[in-house]
C-alpha cells in the first residue's frame, strides 16, 4: 500500500459521491419536467425556500437521504436507491474491459423516482 493510497480512496470516494449527486439531482429534474413543475412548485410543497430548492438541484450540496425523501414525497413520487457490485475487469490472455457489459446494469444503478 502506497503513502497515497488514503487519499487515492477518498478522491475515489468524492467522484463517486459527486456522481451519484448528479444522478439523483438529474432523476429529480427530470420527474419535474414530466409532472409540468418548476423548481418554485416544488419549494412550496416542500415548505423550503427556492435558494434550498437552487441547492438541492445543483448536485453540489451534499444530499442526505432525508433530502431526497422529502422531494420524493413532495411530488407524490418514492425514490429507489440500489446497491450491486462494481463490474470486474476481464483479465487473462487478451482479455480486456472495454466497458460494455449488461445495459441493464447502468439503468439500475441510477437513483429512479418512480410516481
Amino acid at each position: 500500500m502506497g503513502f497515497f493510497a488514503g487519499s487515492e480512496n477518498q478522491s475515489r470516494t468524492d467522484l463517486a459521491g459527486a456522481q451519484l449527486a448528479r444522478q439523483a439531482t438529474a432523476s429529480l429534474a427530470g420527474l419535474l419536467a414530466g409532472l409540468g413543475k418548476t423548481r418554485s412548485d416544488l419549494a412550496k410543497a416542500m415548505g423550503v425556500s427556492p435558494g434550498r430548492v437552487s441547492q438541492i438541484m445543483s448536485g453540489d450540496a451534499n444530499l442526505t437521504v432525508r433530502t431526497l425523501a422529502a422531494a420524493a414525497e413532495a411530488l407524490g413520487a418514492s425514490v429507489e436507491i440500489t446497491f450491486r457490485p462494481c463490474p470486474q475487469p476481464a483479465h487473462g490472455p487478451g482479455g480486456h474491459s472495454d466497458g460494455s457489459g449488461d445495459p441493464s446494469a447502468a439503468r439500475d444503478s441510477d437513483l429512479t423516482s418512480h410516481r
